[in-house]
């Protein structure tokens, strides 16, 4: 797979060893009942080969800090997020070791199994505790307590942007441009936290491989809403597809065949007309023509890439 430029061996390394680590631990270190067979309930198929799920409704949910390395909501009641998946507001950290009833609470959340939802928690772990390692190697010229509290506190976050994007390059061939890999970070941390929590891991990853063609169409258009105000703009669409074309220097408007891109795209997918792709237009369009998930850049991983990660799950 492809990595991103200018990324350390070390990082580079990390990533890369993902698949390993889980092909060589997929012992099941979280003591659940009924073996842990299939969690996918039937539903609609999708080009990443997952199904439907039913989305529960308002629930409660506690994870534990064994799992996470950090923390996850306890006792916190759910929402609804972009990408169509549910996911929990901040509550207060949780010691008890996982339960069959906060196992089946993932499942019913995710289109993860429960080996699946165990190998993720690891995979998250070690990620957290790999670059809390690194960060307190990198405080050397501290004070080794002041640095141990640092890096203490840095792991009960959670996993780092600069950590999540190698992540992206290395393990699910996402390369694409910058303001896109920090929208792809901002579709995942739902709280805005500037981290991402276990569950931001897991719901994230749910809709990102797993997802239903509507989940990953407002998936996609999150990313691509660039100000949030749920509407992609004739300016954020250029903004998108601007790297998107060869420019040559004799041209008179090097921007022009960008514009013509623009233009396509709004009477493609403008159902309204008013100038603007909102949700609606978005989803409609996606719904008519699948191809079209992805038209302002590369935003959800490679199916190869989704397939080999998965199969390491199993």
């Amino acid at each position: 797979m492809s990595s991103g430029a200018g990324t350390s061996s070390g990082v580079g390394g990390l990533m890369k060893s993902v698949s390993l680590f889980l092909s060589s631990g997929r012992r099941a270190s979280l003591k659940v009942g009924g073996g842990g067979g299939g969690g996918r309930k039937a539903g609609t198929s999708t080009p990443g080969g997952g199904a439907s799920v039913r989305r529960g409704r308002s629930r409660t949910t506690a994870v534990s800090s064994s799992c996470t390395g950090g923390r996850m909501a306890d006792g916190a009641a759910e929402q609804q997020q972009p990408g169509g998946a549910v996911t929990a507001r901040a509550g207060t950290t949780s010691s008890q070791q996982p339960t069959n009833k906060l196992v089946d609470t993932l499942r019913r959340q995710t289109h993860f199994s429960r080996q699946e939802i165990d190998a993720l928690c690891r995979v998250y772990k070690k990620l957290v505790t790999s670059a809390s390692s690194r960060r307190l190697q990198s405080n050397n010229g501290q004070n080794n307590k002041s640095s141990g509290i640092a890096s203490s506190q840095a792991a009960n976050e959670g996993l780092s942007r600069v950590m999540f994007r190698e992540l992206l390059h290395n393990t699910f061939d996402v390369v694409t441009e910058e303001v896109l890999m920090e929208r792809i970070f901002s579709a995942f941390d739902r709280q805005a936290a500037g981290w991402l929590r276990l569950e931001d891991w897991l719901l994230g990853l749910s809709v990102f491989l797993r997802g239903t063609l509507e989940e990953r169409a407002l998936f996609a258009f999150h990313v691509y809403d660039l100000n949030n105000d749920g509407f992609i703009s004739r300016e954020e669409m250029f903004l998108l597809l601007r790297n998107s074309l060869v420019k040559h220097p004799q041209d008179d408007d090097p921007d022009e065949g960008v514009k013509d891109l623009v233009e396509l795209a709004v009477r493609k997918m403008d159902a309204d007309r008013d100038g603007r792709l909102s949700q609606q237009d978005f989803r409609a369009a996606i719904a008519q023509e699948p191809l079209l998930l992805e038209a302002f850049g590369q935003c959800l991983p490679t199916h190869t890439a989704a397939n080999t990660f998965l199969a390491t799950l199993l």
